[in-house]
């Protein structure tokens, strides 16, 4: 090998580069899997921007837009791009701060402060600069700054919101991005140059507007505008909730912990929880032809303890509820249903006996006494144990299961007769202005959590099962979340804070060489963020205890 030259090689084939050969550079030589451009490396099994250079022989593996970790480049470096084009447009001083609040579809949703008008006119300005940037393919600088020396320049920027965050960070420097005179912070890589973006486009929407994005399955299409009204107004709803309480940010949460003042923000928390609850409960009492209270959620969004609560609720306005889970309607496991890799699909429609479960239900609303069912995990049978149940007039099944706004699980019973609720885990919290916390992510660490408590299984076998739950939750539940008649927030604005002391250790004992390894590193990251706080003082009949143990329920 010529001195001074390192082997690269990608997927069985190879090349000799200069040392300091940018990866960006040797990725142009190679064609991706996927067909889709490289937006970072693994190199020797390290994740890398394409700006860092080659310093040894390795073995690369391209990273696209249509992976997980891709993906969230491609959205985390749009979101600079956008900002810079927003402050461009707007000119010197007019802005005062733009925020970036949740996902809305593909998409994110915006909303800016300042001396500016924001219409049609001021977005088709803003789409203009950055197609001009993206044309330009101008460099995305990174540098490594003093937190102390971050703290300050994010002050004089007027992000408050990062200076408050890098308060409580333990580590001495920080990575800022810049796209030429704009500097940011932000969670996670970005892309080499602005070429790499090429795919958005802006609406107005509600008080602020959308930038839409691509979907993983196809990063080069961005689909029109959808608008999910429903599920916009809890997420809403959740944000004013945080502004209640002071705590927009990590660092608002932090500084409550710190200060020693959680403990009333945790019973307020949870207050707005039963409350709404409690409105729930009294909407479907209000209609007395309702026989059904139908429940579905994507996993770990705390649909056993929440149909619990409810049910206790339904009590106090003078109902009989009986909580039923839709799981006792599983198909024999020798039955069920397989999807394209010969695995079981257990979250499909037909993993349930529809039919039995529809004959079951019109066999109780018509008044007759029916045994219900109970399945066996252990054996994978469906059993019978003389459980009995018929309707009176106060009586209402309240029944759980991710299929159940899909009214081909519940054919067989009139409209009228059901009242549909969706839940979900909406984390109101951002990291800062600009960095938000996704979704997903709050519900993954509950999941990793619960499952480690109730089943014994390794954070790493549920991060590795974590990609076909969310695929089945595309399939099966997000469709039908607007056809809901209530929705519910289930996230507690100060539970990451709790999971973090129970996630970081399952997350450290996955090994460096497994494929999971850096998505467990990604999540230590983000957790890091985080003042941890204990769970003894968490009320007994929390969402939370759910994932945690204690709960009072049988969850």
């Amino acid at each position: 090998m010529a001195e001074g030259f390192y082997q690269v090689i990608v997927d069985g084939q190879s090349g000799l580069y200069p040392a300091g050969t940018p990866y960006g550079e040797i990725v142009k030589d190679f064609q991706s899997p996927d067909g889709l451009p490289a937006l970072l490396v693994m190199a020797n099994g390290r994740l890398r921007e394409l700006h860092k250079t080659l310093k040894e022989d390795c073995e690369l593996q391209f990273v696209t837009a249509g992976s997980s970790i891709g993906h969230k480049t491609y959205k985390r470096s749009m979101t600079l791009l956008l900002l810079k084009a927003v402050y461009h447009v707007a000119g010197h001083g007019k802005i005062e701060k733009v925020v970036l609040h949740y996902s809305v579809g593909n998409g994110f949703y915006y909303t800016l402060k300042g001396n500016v008008t924001l219409d049609e006119e001021f977005l088709r300005k803003v789409k203009a600069y950055m197609k001009e940037m993206v044309e330009q393919e101008i460099p995305i600088m990174k540098r490594s700054v003093s937190t102390q020396e971050a703290r300050e320049r994010f002050a004089e920027y007027g992000m408050r919101d990062k200076e408050k965050l890098f308060r409580y960070r333990r580590v001495s420097r920080v990575n800022v991005y810049s796209l030429e005179d704009f500097e940011d912070y932000f969670y996670g890589f970005m892309v080499w140059h602005t070429g790499y973006l090429k795919y958005f486009d802006l609406c107005l929407y509600d008080e602020g507007f959308v930038m839409m994005l691509p979907g993983r399955s196809d990063p080069a299409e961005v689909e029109p505008f959808l608008p999910s009204p429903k599920i916009f107004k809890v997420q809403q709803e959740s944000e004013k909730w945080g502004e209640r309480l002071g705590i927009d940010t990590v660092g608002d949460l932090n500084e409550c912990i710190s200060k020693g003042q959680i403990g009333h923000t945790m019973l307020v928390a949870e207050a707005l929880q039963e409350s709404r609850i409690a409105k729930i409960a009294e909407m479907v009492a209000g209609r007395p032809e309702v026989k059904f209270v139908m429940i579905a959620g994507p996993s770990s969004s705390g649909k056993t303890t929440f149909s619990r609560r409810l049910s206790i609720q339904l009590t106090a306005h003078g109902l009989q509820p009986h909580p039923i889970s839709l799981d006792n309607y599983y198909v024999n496991r020798v039955d069920s249903p397989r999807d394209e890799n010969g695995n079981y699909d257990f979250e499909c429609l037909e993993a349930l006996d529809i039919a039995l479960l529809n004959h079951d239900m019109a066999e109780l609303l018509k008044g007759r006494r029916v045994e219900m069912p109970r399945f066996n995990f252990v054996t994978g049978e469906r059993e019978y144990k003389g459980d009995y149940l018929q309707l009176g007039p106060d009586d209402i099944l309240v029944l759980e299961g991710i299929h159940g706004l899909n009214e081909k699980l519940s054919y067989m019973i009139p409209s009228d007769k059901k009242f549909r609720v969706y839940i979900s885990a909406l984390t109101q919290l951002n990291i800062d202005e600009h960095n938000r916390i996704p979704t997903t992510d709050g519900r993954l660490i509950r999941r990793i959590v619960r499952d480690h408590r109730t089943r014994n299984t390794a954070a790493q076998d549920t991060i590795a099962m974590w990609g076909s739950v969310r695929r089945g939750e595309e399939r099966n539940i997000f469709p039908y979340q607007e056809q809901a008649d209530v929705m519910f927030n289930s996230a507690l604005i100060y539970e990451l804070a709790v999971l973090k002391l129970y996630a970081e250790p399952l997350l450290f004992q996955i090994p460096e060489e497994a494929p999971e390894f850096m998505e467990a590193k990604r999540l230590l990251k983000f957790l890091d963020y985080f003042v941890g706080m204990p769970s003894e003082d968490i009320p007994k009949n929390s969402i939370l205890r759910e994932f945690v143990g204690g709960s009072c329920f049988d969850v």
